[in-house]
């Protein structure tokens, strides 16, 4: 963590919310300055493109007066199997500047992409396993990608300096958050509406990524379905909120078999990571996102990955000033847990 340089909002777009986190540093700790949070309108964003760029910017807009976040300069993020591709991979060892003037080269060999469509970043983990080799980590995002979110970002009134991708926010949101262990190999699965992100960290360090285009939709899809209603009805009877007419043991089986669908695809991430790797064992799951407020998730992740799974804290090493509501927060911290990243994030650091 780097403290004393310029604050930044961080800002997560997703496709249901929009979240707003601004942190300040106070004598070597954060302090939350700003946090605010706005619902899109279903079919705005759809697998991570935005279809309606002005309705988008206008709801950043009255995010940005709502939480009165005058600071301009703005991390934002991107996920996405189709437009990120994040690689770990061994290459003969050299220097940064060396592999600055090499990367491409490296690059095209692992990423399905035309590399001039492409904005790629690295970084140097340390050595490999092998003698004269090191670990690399390979981002690539796609440069029409990048510029929908800047643009948006931009016309909202905010300065994009920095585009991060939404897994390397959850590690830095945990590294503020939680002790690592050394051995310990800790997945990160942050549940939004319509995308997976997973990120297993062993002693802290990235040695797994991958997004999936599932997510907490499906529950309301199937809701919706089952029972013939509207999106709005199906997302009240989701959280939690009795309607008339509808059981709850009926809503609580579609929610439970719509769950299964999204841990089927958690647990296929995580067997790939076992059969691709040495790191066998996955010691624990913490949870992000609004897929960690859906009734009855936890227990069933849990039981069916057979792995304990805790609910993200992303606010817990953060002091929190008296004029917010305390409250309000619990409810919306997993949800929040990108933009907390991001807010972390400095002009300069890597």
């Amino acid at each position: 963590m780097i403290f004393g340089k310029k604050n930044i909002v961080g800002i997560d777009i997703g496709s249901k919310h929009i979240k707003a986190v601004q942190l300040k540093d106070v004598r070597g700790s954060y302090h939350l300055e700003r946090l605010g949070l706005t619902t899109l309108e279903p079919e705005l964003i759809v697998d991570g493109s935005i279809l309606d760029s002005s309705r988008v910017v206008e709801a950043i807009k009255g995010l940005i007066a709502n939480a009165d976040i005058r600071t301009k300069d703005a991390a934002i993020s991107l996920s996405g199997h189709s437009s990120v591709i994040i690689k770990r991979v061994s290459i003969p060892q050299m220097s940064e500047d060396e592999l600055s003037e090499s990367i491409k080269f490296e690059a095209e060999q692992y990423i399905p992409f035309d590399i001039e469509d492409v904005n790629l970043d690295f970084q140097i983990l340390g050595p490999a396993d092998k003698e004269h080799l090191m670990d690399v980590m390979i981002v690539a995002a796609k440069k029409d990608k990048i510029n929908e979110y800047v643009t948006v970002a931009r016309e909202a009134g905010l300065n994009p300096v920095i585009v991060d991708v939404d897994a390397f926010a959850l590690e830095n949101m945990y590294e503020l958050n939680y002790e690592v262990k050394p051995q310990e190999n800790v997945a990160i699965v942050n549940i939004g509406a319509s995308m997976i992100n997973i990120n297993i960290l062993k002693g802290g360090l990235s040695v797994f990524t991958r997004d999936s285009a599932v997510g907490g939709n499906m529950h309301t899809e199937a809701l919706q379905k089952e029972f013939t209603i509207s999106y709005a009805n199906a997302e009240k009877l989701k959280q939690e909120k009795t309607m008339e007419g509808f059981s709850q043991e009926d809503v609580k089986a579609v929610l439970a078999s719509a769950s299964e669908d999204i841990i089927a695809e958690i647990s296929r991430s995580f067997d790939y990571f076992r059969d691709t790797s040495s790191y066998e064992n996955i010691n624990e799951i913490v949870l992000c996102g609004g897929g960690a407020l859906t009734p009855g998730f936890i227990p069933l992740l849990s039981e069916m990955s057979g792995i304990n799974v805790k609910v993200a804290e992303p606010l817990k090493n953060i002091h929190i000033p008296d004029s917010f509501d305390k409250e309000y927060l619990k409810k919306v911290e997993p949800i929040v847990s990108v933009a907390i990243g991001l807010a972390l994030r400095r002009i300069g650091d890597k």
